[in-house]
């Protein structure tokens, strides 16, 4: 199945560029036309061809810089007689051993099954090995790659630009970021790549993405950024998204800018047909420097968290109006663990973050960049804005727990009840409610019974163009907690369409957004 990328209408899936299988590539000839006679070449300005051969030098500097630290990663996994529970001879639906992508961000992805270890389909549980690409980052042979390049692998072997070969003797590896160190030893003093500042780019500048694509080694391709911060489910990280080629035996190696500066590495591609159609997602080269120090450094990834759950919504708009706020800025808490340094600092639902540590936020995705490279336990400035009031905040994050990490598919809430509960019908936006029982509540992931559970929406009403459906749950109306149908009631006595009804609402899969519903003049 395939699935819908952020602020796209087009249903593409999602693949791992990852490893090219040995020997599994097929070739066929191409046929070239002849020129007819009568066709006169025409001959180009010089202004013109000037520019063109500066940028054609410009690309060929930046490769000549960057080409000798791209290194191609061989990673070896030996047969593996996996358990049938699926009929297939794995236990994750797969010939040929262990699922490859099980703790990355892309498990459960499209075109998985497709895909084995190798980056090809893996139809029997022989001897693997598979090609990707990565960088030198360090002269005394530290490489950076994707962690599926070498996820599950028995033997890592690394191969120099210049053609020689050495055995990984460590490899580190983050699958949260889908990134990895590989460390080898005797090479000497190796060419390393510089790191440039990903934050820098903007969408339109030249990139180049360099590696193996398809055993073809040290490949340039050239293309733009084409957009910045894209987010993956379940990928901690905002990709930078370029229209470069980027193939089967791309994954690890570099994108870099005109100077040969290494400003990300190449991990995903969008397509509905499995080969690449012009949408490549890079990890950025800051977030790749910060997960490479954490490996180097303590051999895993140490994440510091609040403990709140941000709304999807953007400050803008009907959101931005009802909450008081400047548009454009902060984002808004839907929700605090409890026990957790948000809790413990007195955060509450409905505050809007608009600083972290004196930078401004204007997303989620920024906020949580921010918080995770925090230093755990050190005391952090909080701005907050609480009903139009804007406070400061001390909070001390602590380290992440682990089983924030993982993904947590939620169950449905309409499991079958005798229990009769209590409705409300509201005409004016266009939904009943009823009680949200005990048993609901669990279905939902829900530690405390609160709110009430949305169980109809009229499809040509207020409520379902803010897409608000049967399952969710109503926490607040406008600043009161909703604890029943009755306070439901209660509150809407009190709130006008006109001026803007604020709901803050519960959805199936776990998260809490605010909701404005207001009834536009005709």
């Amino acid at each position: 199945m395939s699935r819908q990328l952020p602020g796209s209408r087009t249903l593409v899936g999602l693949a791992l560029i990852g490893l090219m299988a040995v020997g599994a590539t097929r070739w066929q000839p191409g046929v070239v036309g002849q020129e007819k006679a009568s066709e006169k070449a025409t001959s180009v300005p010089t202004k013109e061809l000037h520019q063109a051969q500066e940028l054609s030098a410009a690309f060929r500097h930046a490769s000549e810089v960057a080409m000798p630290s791209v290194v191609t990663v061989h990673a070896k996994t030996k047969p593996h007689v996996a358990k049938n529970t699926k009929g297939n001879g794995s236990p994750h639906g797969r010939r040929g051993g262990a699922d490859p992508f099980k703790g990355t961000p892309f498990e459960g992805m499209p075109l998985e099954d497709f895909f084995g270890s190798n980056g090809m389909p893996d139809m029997h549980p022989h001897a693997r090995e598979g090609v990707g690409s990565g960088v030198i980052v360090d002269s005394s042979g530290v490489i950076l790659t994707n962690n599926h390049v070498v996820d599950g692998a028995d033997e890592v072997t690394i191969e120099t630009a210049d053609g020689h070969k050495y055995k990984a003797d460590e490899v580190k590896t983050d699958p949260s970021s889908d990134l990895a160190v590989v460390r080898i030893k005797g090479a000497g003093s190796l060419p390393a790549a510089k790191i440039g500042n990903s934050d820098d780019m903007r969408i339109g500048d030249w990139v180049l993405a360099i590696g193996n694509p398809f055993e073809l080694e040290q490949t340039v391709s050239a293309g733009i950024i084409s957009g910045k911060g894209r987010e993956l489910e379940s990928n901690r990280v905002g990709m930078l998204q370029t229209d470069a080629a980027i193939n089967p035996g791309n994954s690890g190696g570099p994108l870099v800018n005109l100077e040969g500066e290494v400003i990300g590495i190449n991990t995903a591609i969008a397509t509905n047909n499995g080969a690449f159609q012009g949408v490549g997602f890079v990890i950025p080269s800051n977030v790749a420097k910060w997960v490479m120090g954490q490996l180097i450094k303590k051999g895993a990834v140490e994440r510091a968290y609040l403990g709140v759950a941000l709304d999807k919504n953007e400050v803008k708009g009907d959101v931005a109006e009802a909450f008081h706020a400047k548009q454009g800025e902060g984002v808004i808490v839907a929700d605090v663990t409890p026990d957790s340094p948000a809790a413990a600092a007195g955060l509450q639902r409905g505050d809007i973050i608009t600083e972290f540590a004196g930078t401004t936020i204007h997303s989620r995705r920024e906020l949580m960049e921010l918080v995770e490279r925090a230093t755990v336990g050190a005391h952090q400035k909080l701005t907050v804005l609480r009903d139009g009031e804007t406070i400061s905040v001390d909070i001390v994050p602590k380290a992440m727990p682990a089983d924030l990490l993982s993904r947590k598919g939620r169950p449905s809430p309409h499991a079958e009840s005798e229990e009769e509960t209590p409705e409300y019908s509201d005409s004016a936006i266009g939904l009943e409610v009823g009680e949200l029982t005990k048993q609901m509540a669990e279905a939902l992931d829900m530690k405390k019974t609160e709110g009430v559970i949305i169980t109809k929406v009229d499809p040509d009403s207020i409520a379902a163009e803010k897409n608000l459906t049967e399952g969710m749950v109503i926490l607040m109306v406008g600043k009161k907690t909703i604890k029943s149908v009755d306070d439901f009631r209660s509150a809407m006595k009190d709130e006008s369409l006109e001026k803007g009804v604020m709901l803050l609402v519960r959805t199936r899969n776990g998260g809490n957004h605010y909701v404005v519903l207001r009834q536009t003049a005709e």
